[in-house]
C-alpha cells in the first residue's frame, strides 16, 4: 500500500502582485515600509536615502511553495526570494523533497542545508529552505487534521499579545496593541543635525503615546557603537522599552560594548541572523536581551525550535520578527511570554490588515491587539486567489 505521507509533488510560484505574500518590502508606492525615511545600511549614500526600494528592498519578491502528498493533502507556505529562490527549489532542493516521507522534516531540512553549504549557510539560501520547511509543516498538520502547534508540543497559551511596528504609535495604542515600535529616521551619516532630529522624533513619538506605554525603536542594522551609546543616553528620559537591531548583525562584540555602557537597557537583535549556528554566540555570550528571528528567513520552524531550546537554557526570551501565523503557532507552543510582533500592513499603519495581503484565505488578523490561537489544521491558510501566482514553468528563469 502506498505511503499516504509520501510527498508526490512540490510546486513553486512567484507572487506577481505587490503587497501580497512573504516579502515585506514588496509594497506599492506610498506604503510606509518603503516611503518612510528609515535609517538603514545604505543611508551613507544620499542618492539611496529617501526610499529603501531605491537600493533594492523588495527587489526579490514573494514566493509560494506547495507540497502535495500521496493522499492528496496540499501544504502551502510563503516567503521571499523571488525568481532565484524558486529556481533554487526546482533545480536543487526538489530532489530531497519529492519522494520523501512528509513526517521526516528534520531529515529534509538537514539534507537541504548540507547540500547547499558550499554556497549557502545564510541569507537567501536559508530563507528558501525556510519556505519549503513551513510548507512541509503545513502539509503535515493538514494531513493529521491538527494545527501545527499541536505537532510541536501543544498549546501553552490560547491567546497572544501583540505589539505593532509602524509609523503611527498613537494609532497603534488606540487599536489596543500592547506596545508600539517605530523606525529610527536618521543614521550617523546625517551628523549632529540628524542626531538632534532623531532625539526630537523619538520625543514626539513618546508624547503621542504618553508615559508608561511601551515604545520601542528599530534601528535596522544602521548605527555604530559610539552613536548608539550616545543616542540611548540622550533618550533615557523617554523610557525606550528596547533598542532593536542597532548594529551590523556580525558585530557581536559591539553588542557587548552596548550592554557594558547601558546594562539596564534592553537590546534586541536576530531578525537578520540565520540558523542555530548564527545564533550560537548571541546566546552563549549573553550579549542580547531578546532574540528576534524571522521564521521565513531563519530556517523555518524546524530550525527555530532548535534555537529556542538553546536560548531557553540561558533564559533569553524569543520574540519572532513578523511572519504572522507562522510566529503565532511557534509562540503558542512555548512556555515563555506570549508576545509577538505585528508589522503594520496598511499603507499608513493606522489600520489592521492581513500580514500576507490578499494571498491567503483563513489568515487570522489581530483584534484589539491580540490574536486567538486557531485550531484549524496546519497553519490554517490556503491560497485565496491563484491568479496572483505565476508557476515556475512560466517564469523567466525556468530552464528545460
Amino acid at each position: 500500500m502506498k505511503n499516504p505521507f509520501e510527498i508526490v509533488d512540490m510546486r513553486t510560484f512567484l507572487v506577481t502582485s505587490q503587497g501580497d505574500g512573504g516579502d515585506y518590502g514588496r509594497q506599492k508606492q506610498g506604503h510606509w515600509l518603503i516611503d518612510t525615511l528609515i535609517s538603514n545600511p545604505m543611508s551613507g549614500y544620499p542618492e539611496y536615502r529617501a526610499s529603501r526600494t531605491s537600493w533594492g528592498l523588495g527587489v526579490l519578491g514573494s514566493i509560494v511553495v506547495e507540497i502535495e502528498t500521496a493522499s492528496g493533502t496540499v501544504g502551502v507556505a510563503t516567503g521571499f526570494g523571488g525568481l532565484p529562490a524558486i529556481w533554487l527549489i526546482e533545480n536543487h532542493f526538489k530532489r530531497f523533497i519529492v519522494g520523501a516521507d512528509l513526517r521526516n522534516v528534520n531529515k529534509a531540512w538537514d539534507q537541504m542545508f548540507r547540500a547547499s553549504m558550499f554556497y549557502g549557510r545564510k541569507g537567501m539560501t536559508i530563507a528558501t529552505i525556510s519556505v519549503v520547511d513551513l510548507a512541509m509543516w503545513d502539509a503535515l498538520g493538514k494531513q493529521r487534521q491538527e494545527p501545527v502547534y499541536h505537532l510541536i508540543g501543544g498549546a501553552c497559551h490560547d491567546e497572544i499579545t501583540l505589539y505593532c511596528t509602524g509609523p503611527a504609535p498613537d494609532a497603534v495604542k488606540d487599536m489596543g496593541f500592547w506596545g508600539a515600535k517605530v523606525p529610527l529616521p536618521h543614521s550617523p551619516y546625517d551628523g549632529e543635525e540628524g542626531f538632534a532630529a532623531n532625539v526630537a522624533y523619538l520625543t514626539e513619538m513618546r508624547d503621542l503615546v504618553g508615559p508608561g506605554y511601551p515604545l520601542m525603536v528599530d534601528c535596522y542594522m544602521s548605527l555604530t557603537v559610539p552613536y548608539a551609546i550616545r543616542l540611548a543616553q540622550a533618550c533615557l528620559p523617554l523610557d525606550i522599552h528596547w533598542w532593536e537591531e542597532v548594529l551590523h548583525p556580525d558585530d557581536i562584540e559591539g553588542y557587548w560594548l552596548l550592554k557594558q555602557a547601558h546594562p539596564t537597557l534592553t537590546w534586541t537583535t536576530g531578525e537578520h541572523e540565520y540558523t542555530r549556528y548564527g545564533f550560537r554566540r548571541l546566546i552563549e555570550e549573553r550579549t542580547i536581551d531578546i532574540l528576534q528571528p524571522d521564521l521565513m528567513w531563519v530556517g523555518g520552524l524546524t530550525e527555530l525550535l532548535r534555537i529556542a531550546a538553546h536560548a531557553s537554557a540561558y533564559d533569553i526570551p524569543m520574540l519572532p520578527h513578523g511572519s504572522g501565523p507562522y510566529s503565532y503557532h511557534f509562540i503558542a507552543s512555548q512556555a515563555s511570554r506570549p508576545l509577538c510582533e505585528y508589522v503594520a500592513a496598511s499603507p499608513d499603519g493606522r489600520s489592521v490588515l492581513p500580514c500576507f495581503g490578499k494571498l491567503f484565505e483563513g489568515e487570522e488578523v489581530p483584534q484589539n491587539g491580540r490574536i486567538g490561537i486557531s485550531d484549524k489544521p496546519g497553519f490554517g491558510m490556503s491560497v485565496a486567489d491563484r491568479s496572483l501566482l505565476t508557476p515556475y514553468a512560466d517564469c523567466a528563469l525556468a530552464t528545460g
